[in-house]
């Protein structure tokens, strides 16, 4: 478990890193949950609810030991999205989750940072078989989901909303 005091680690993956959240998201991430497509993931949001849900990122890392990368082009720099393992209270327990914006989409890129999240998790936070939840509308997380190996498990409920919840298969043994 990473403590406190200690820095949100990076991973590198051929053409991503995965860094901690950062003031400078601030400006992409408001306008990003300003609009519809932000339901999914807690939003629409305005300026403020935003700032919260950005020092709330932080924040997990400190109380959970582990919490939600920023996804970051390694050449361009660009801020991709987000993905890592959240467990707030309202989850049933540790759940991958991952969220591009919609300029990123379609590059595979989702499936490389959920590949290197869902392994850190499993050698150095000893999370593994993590869960998804996924509205059963989002086709793209589905097909993810399922090319990340995950099965469905059962129908659930986050956060007030009716999902899916996918099991992720064991990283221990191929870690």
């Amino acid at each position: 478990m990473i403590a406190m005091t200690d820095p949100i680690p990076v991973l590198d993956t051929q053409r991503l890193t995965l860094r901690a959240p950062r003031k400078s998201d601030l400006p992409t991430l408001t306008a990003f949950f300003e609009t519809e497509r932000s339901h999914m993931v807690g939003g629409p949001a305005d300026a403020n609810e935003t700032f919260a849900k950005l020092a709330s990122r932080i924040g997990h890392w400190a109380i959970r030991g582990h919490g939600v990368w920023h996804i970051e082009h390694r050449k361009t720099g660009d801020f991709l999205g987000w993905v890592g393992i959240g467990n707030p209270p309202a989850f049933d327990e540790p759940e991958l989750g991952w969220t591009l914006f919609a300029h990123a989409e379609g590059q595979g890129y989702a499936y490389e940072a959920a590949r290197a999240a869902r392994a850190y998790a499993a050698v150095h936070l000893d999370l593994d078989r993590p869960i998804s939840y996924i509205h059963a509308d989002n086709s793209r997380s589905l097909a993810l989901a399922a090319k990340l190996g995950a099965t469905y498990e059962r129908e659930g409920v986050v956060l007030n909303k009716p999902c899916q919840v996918w099991r992720h298969p064991s990283q221990v043994e191929t870690a």
